[in-house]
């Protein structure tokens, strides 16, 4: 178990470490963001790489963070039966949802989107805009990177829930429970 146990605190680590870097892109998006509104509407000008730059940033912000939020348990869920259910029980569908649900997602994700990100790296995809950023094969490597992230999340969510359901450890509150 402490092997599993060692497996769980890494990987929240590094998506912690993951959340918290990539969380400078929002300041960037923001920066950006004002930049251009402040060229456009007071100096008639546009720049469409400095468009794009926030797309980028966007996409980057909440695909590799994707990881970080499960580890803060932030994401979206029906939860009806979840929110007043006994830990046990959270940890049983904790553990079935990362298990036939999560980790299966992630992997036919990572395998319909290899392709994908192989082929825009073959040719150096770039903007359809003529002056636009020349690097969307970069972006769309995301892709692959946040299902990486999220399913090693996943991993360490069902150790945390086979912990729980053995007996091994009480849950950790986290921030949003």
């Amino acid at each position: 178990m402490s092997v599993l146990n060692s497996i769980s605190v890494w990987i929240d680590r590094m998506n912690e470490r993951v959340g918290r870097f990539i969380a400078w892109a929002a300041l960037f998006m923001v920066l950006m963001q004002f930049i251009v509104v402040i060229l456009r509407y007071v100096f008639a000008w546009g720049t469409i790489p400095m468009q794009e730059s926030i797309w980028y940033s966007h996409g980057i912000l909440f695909m590799v963070t994707a990881g970080y939020t499960l580890l803060y348990d932030g994401h979206v869920r029906v939860d009806i039966i979840y929110r007043e259910a006994r830990p046990r029980v959270k940890a049983w569908i904790d553990l079935i949802g990362t298990l036939f649900f999560l980790l299966p997602v992630c992997t036919v994700g990572w395998m319909v989107s290899w392709g994908y990100v192989l082929n825009s790296w073959a040719v150096h995809e770039g903007s359809t805009e003529a002056s636009g950023l020349p690097t969307i094969y970069l972006l769309k490597t995301i892709i692959p990177i946040m299902l990486a992230l999220l399913a090693l999340q996943g991993v360490s969510l069902a150790i945390k829930s086979l912990k729980v359901l053995l007996g091994a450890e009480w849950p950790v509150a986290t921030p949003h429970s």
